[in-house]
This record gives C-alpha cells, structure tokens and sequence, in this order.
C-alpha cells in the first residue's frame, strides 16, 4: 500500500451479507447466510484492484469466520475488526482507529479513507465524525434511508454492490490529481 492508495472499510451486515437470512446458533453466533447479491463479486474485484479491505463491524467475530469462509471471501480482507474485540460499536471512534491500526495506518489518513455500510448512524455518522469519505449502501429496508441530521449524511450513496469498484476508482483518481 502506497500514501496515496485509498483505503477501504466495509461493515458486514446488509452491506456483505443479507442480515435476513441469518442463521444463529443457540449462542446468537451466526452458522450461515447469504451475500447480497454480487457483494462477494465486488469484494473480490475490489482485492484485485489492489485497494487494502479491512472489515469494520458491529458482532461477534466467530460469526464473521463462519460467514467469509463460507462465500470465500475470508482472505479478501487486510484485517477484520469486530466490535467484540475492540469492545466499542460503530459509530464509536475506537472501531475506525483500530481499522486503520490494523493496516500501519492512522486517523491522519482520514483523507484517503472510505467506509462502506448500510446504516446512517453507525457507520456513515462515524465515518464522517473522523473526516472519512462515507458510502451508504441503500439497500437494505431495514433502517432508515434518510439522514437524522447532517452528522448521518453520506458523501455518496450506492444502491448495489456492483457499483462499489467503479465508484472506488473514481474517488482514488481524484485522491491522485488532489495529491499532484
């Protein structure tokens, strides 16, 4: 990873996988679901690409190993922080700051950082609180689609997951001609 590669968060839940097919053990510990439709296509173009990933959140990390290796998509991630390690829950700062610790980078790379996630306030509220480019992934219909205040409101919006790799590149393009 170069100074001027952009790096990409990406939370899980209605963003990579279908929250509603969900299937939980006697523990709350997810045994199985599915993708959303083309999200481990896009995760896997968007490793190829050659963007670091690193997944950023909310639940139990046993859950996460069951879900990405089931859609071979475990090794597609630079690192995973889960907010049963780090104790904290999106939009808390710590989960960001543990993110970009994971790949030798910092909060002053803020500027050439993405969050990708379906929820305005976890991770695009927490995403804009530290000055990160924010992705809302309208998809789901399970929370809301319109921002609460200014602090929920995205910098892009997507409606599909394949359009996460081209709107990536655009942004890295313009993190290059901004860096010149």
């Amino acid at each position: 990873m170069t100074d001027d590669t952009l790096i990409v968060f990406i939370d899980c839940g209605d963003t990579i996988i279908d929250e509603s097919t969900e299937v939980r053990d006697d523990r709350g510990i997810v045994q199985k679901a599915d993708v959303i439709p083309g999200a481990d296509k896009a995760i896997k173009a968007i490793k190829e690409a050659g963007y670091p990933i690193v997944m950023v959140a909310d639940g139990e990390a046993l859950s996460f190993f069951n879900m990405m290796h089931d859609h071979g998509l475990y090794d597609c991630f630079d690192a995973m922080i889960y907010s049963e390690n780090v104790k904290a829950r999106k939009p808390d700062p710590r989960m960001f700051k543990a993110a970009w610790g994971a790949v030798n980078a910092s909060p002053e790379d803020a500027w050439r950082t993405v969050m990708i996630g379906n929820n305005l306030a976890r991770d695009v509220k927490g995403a804009n609180a530290l000055g990160i480019h924010s992705i809302f992934l309208d998809w789901s219909p399970r929370y809301p689609k319109v921002a609460a205040d200014a602090s929920e409101q995205p910098n892009s919006t997507i409606h599909t997951p394949s359009e996460l790799l081209p709107l990536l590149n655009q942004l890295q393009q313009q993190l290059l001609a901004s860096s010149r």
